[in-house]
């Protein structure tokens, strides 16, 4: 499936309509329109009054770049749709009012794996009661490893979120968070995993925050989530679903699915340019069959042995991740006194 040739010709007329400057989008692939008519049959679970937005543009994005936060300030402006669906779940919506300074460089760089802004005990909260204490250990690894192997790139992470914030606040578009939660892909990802791959992972990644190996710089540079996850999922091959796949199916659903949508004529998507394929694959070829239960299910209890071998697994490994943390934050406090 070739999302671009799917929709260009839907696209093209409509942007020109739009705005003409954004024809370098559409062509490049950044800007794709999906009409409703493309959609599969509203699924008869869904209420009777409920309707499809009538258009869903989504935008291609990069995390790391300004360009892309000027790209998604010309979309918005020139669409002016209703709701504004970004990638983006709760516990990463500070993301969105994060500082533009970058005067102050936190000792740890601000990342999509991030526990941060002004609750972030209610983050920690969030984590373990939607993934549990596993989950939440996972990702303060990979939070520390991603500002760690990102640390060469000289912008601040989802600037394009916070133009779409802002955009959305001057134009009256309602910012509807679209991503699934970051604490149930992480749980779904370990459990995706054997017991042998989990301990590899974690080795691993432990190795790689601990390491004092300096990395070539164009390694250290703009590593995007999509990027690292993909990395991940050449070694560990289960975790594509989950990392992936299921989050676009999740972000598809978002986009024309939910309760926020719901009578909605346009719709814009500021999504990673990773996920462009899979989101708009979702969209077309939807048959009535994305829902949200579906998307964010739990597997049934462990047995009690099962659960006292996780619990010590998963204590060792937030030892681990929280020792990782203090190495790092000790290492970066010792840089700055130099």
């Amino acid at each position: 499936f070739d999302y671009r040739s799917a929709s260009l010709a839907d696209t093209r007329a409509s942007a020109a309509a739009a705005d003409p400057a954004l024809a370098g989008l559409v062509e490049s692939g950044a800007l794709v329109r999906v009409p409703r008519r493309r959609f599969g049959p509203v699924p008869a679970w869904r209420p009777p009054d409920f309707a499809e937005p009538e258009d869903v543009w989504i935008l291609g994005t990069s995390h790391l770049s300004a360009e892309s936060a000027d790209e998604v300030e010309r979309v918005l402006r020139a669409v002016r749709p209703d709701n504004v669906v970004v990638e983006l779940c709760r516990s990463r919506a500070g993301i969105m009012y994060a500082s533009d300074d970058a005067s102050g460089e936190p000792l740890l760089k601000s990342n999509m794996f991030s526990l941060g802004g002004a609750k972030f005990f209610g983050a920690v909260n969030r984590s373990i009661n939607l993934g549990g204490q596993s989950a939440l250990a996972l990702r303060l690894l990979l939070a520390v490893f991603s500002s760690k192997i990102s640390s060469g790139a000289n912008r601040p992470f989802g600037e394009e979120f916070r133009a779409a914030r802002r955009v959305s606040e001057d134009i009256g578009a309602q910012l509807v968070l679209g991503d699934r939660p970051i604490e149930i892909t992480l749980e779904r990802a370990l459990k995706s995993l054997s017991w042998d791959e989990k301990t590899k992972l974690v080795i691993s990644l432990f190795r790689g925050i601990t390491s004092t190996t300096d990395m070539p710089q164009d390694e250290k540079a703009a590593v995007s989530p999509y990027e690292l996850y993909e990395k991940l999922s050449s070694s560990y091959p289960s975790l594509l679903q989950p990392l992936v796949h299921e989050r676009d199916m999740f972000m598809a659903w978002s986009l024309k699915r939910s309760k926020a949508v719901n009578k909605s004529k346009t719709v814009v998507g500021v999504i990673g340019k990773g996920h462009m394929n899979g989101v708009v694959y979702a969209l077309i070829s939807d048959q009535g069959d994305l829902r949200f239960r579906d998307l964010v299910g739990r597997e049934s209890s462990e047995t009690w042995a099962s659960s006292v071998v996780k619990g010590l697994v998963r204590d060792t490994v937030i030892g681990l991740a929280l020792w990782a943390l203090y190495e790092l934050l000790q290492a970066a406090a010792v840089h700055i006194k130099l």
